[in-house]
């Protein structure tokens, strides 16, 4: 199946179009998706001297890896600070250290070898839609004396002298956050690992997963992979082939627009050349690209796996209630995200069986994580190290299934409910 119809698959630089599995192969590890965290993982396997297939039901970034809004910023969907209260200090800066690696991790590819197609801008605003006084700037304070993150602090007054709104209020800059074209880092990534002697197998939906002694074999409609290890990295994708760990991952969707051309009406809004947020449950996220001509937007969250009808006028009005000077913008693509996400806010990185691990649930955490439990799998798997063991808290439970997919549904309402009341 083709990339759906988006502003990233109309300005992809490079296409992929690795061969589906046919026969039987043998390596050490099997990774199974073909997005940021599963490519993540093969290429730092790879690095280990380990050999790895990979298997993508449909084309490499094909779900949410090749669909969102490309930003890269240190943390998680939970934060550091709530992270802390249920952890400690050296246990959640332990985890803060790793999501750092991640977004560096990133950075010095987008700088080395994936570099074509990326015009990535710095830093990341990150908003209060309500007056928070001083709340938000002590707990700036918190996170880079006590974590060493690389934020500022923004009054009102300076944040509205960028964003000409007055439904901003405080703002946090990170400097170390910055945004990217996520499909083309996808093929990037997958290219590389295809030239350093990982094996790429796109249209190959895994469907079982045989145990035998010491070695599984992954079966798909071509062939099968008899690998000593498996790492699920499907995401909301994987149906009825592991389900512990399909169990807990809820499918979410989100929404992202790009507008047409229209640079003096966005200069007349926007100053900030960075990525942009809001701190609500269930906030909006956007950025300015092609030099600012153009604006891309992501926003409202849904556990409805069904695309609305009018997702460009949802989202067309979503913007123009922010900025009002942008009335009458026309939308150019509209497209829709399904990410994997678990009610703990956190990815999950673990051993589920002996020889079967995920590293997986990395939607709404920004690029940086898909990277980062990468990196960490990886080295757990060619037994470098035992970070993995950070991620111990987050286990894959029981989301509830349909049951729970509405929970969640109330849940995101009940979030909007609130962040309305305290905006009002």
């Amino acid at each position: 199946m083709p990339h759906i119809d988006s502003y990233y698959a109309n300005t992809l630089v490079a296409k992929t179009d690795f061969a589906p599995l046919s026969g039987n192969i043998e390596v050490d590890v099997c990774v199974i998706g073909g997005g940021l965290a599963g490519l993540t993982t093969a290429r730092e396997l790879l690095k280990h001297g380990k050999s790895v297939a990979l298997l993508e039901g449909n084309k490499i970034g094909w779900g949410a890896s090749g669909r969102n809004g490309g930003f890269v910023s240190d943390g998680y969907a939970e934060g550091i600070l709530n992270l802390e209260k249920k952890l400690g200090v050296a246990h959640a800066k332990a985890l803060f250290d790793i999501s750092r690696e991640g977004t560096a991790y990133v950075r010095q590819n987008i700088e080395g070898f994936a570099a074509n197609g990326q015009l990535p801008q710095q830093n990341w605003l990150n908003l209060v839609r309500h007056d928070a006084g001083d709340k938000l700037k002590q707990s700036v304070e918190k996170l880079s004396t006590v974590y060493g993150a690389n934020y500022q602090f923004w009054p009102t007054e300076q944040v509205r002298a960028q964003l000409k709104t007055t439904r901003y209020f405080q703002g946090l800059e990170d400097k170390s956050a910055f945004h990217i074209h996520p499909l083309n880092y996808c093929i990037a990534l997958a290219k590389d690992i295809d030239q350093n002697g990982g094996q790429i197998c796109e249209r190959s939906e895994a469907r079982a997963i045989h145990k035998h002694d010491g070695h599984f074999k992954i079966e798909t409609a071509g062939g099968m992979v008899k690998a000593g290890q498996v790492v699920l990295c499907g995401s909301a994708y994987m149906h009825d082939l592991f389900p512990k760990i399909e169990s807990a991952v809820l499918p979410v969707a989100t929404y992202v627009v790009t507008t047409k051309r229209m640079k003096e009406q966005l200069a007349s809004a926007i100053s900030f050349k960075g990525c942009i947020s809001d701190n609500r449950r269930a906030g909006d996220y956007y950025r300015l690209i092609e030099d600012g001509d153009r604006l891309l937007w992501g926003g409202r969250i849904t556990t409805q796996k069904s695309e609305p009808r009018a997702l460009s006028g949802l989202l067309r009005r979503d913007i123009e209630a922010i900025y009002p000077q942008l009335a009458g913008l026309e939308i150019d693509k509209a497209w829709s995200g399904l990410m994997g996400y678990c009610t703990h806010k956190m990815p999950v990185l673990a051993e589920l069986e002996p020889g079967i691990w995920t590293a997986t649930a990395t939607g709404g955490h920004g690029l940086n994580t898909t990277a980062a439990i990468g990196i960490v799998a990886a080295e757990a798997i060619a037994g470098k190290s035992d970070r993995y063991k950070h991620f111990a808290p987050f286990k894959a439970q029981w989301a509830g299934g349909p049951v729970g997919r509405l929970a969640t549904q109330f849940a995101y309402w009940g979030m909007q409910i609130q962040d309305y009341w305290d905006e009002r």
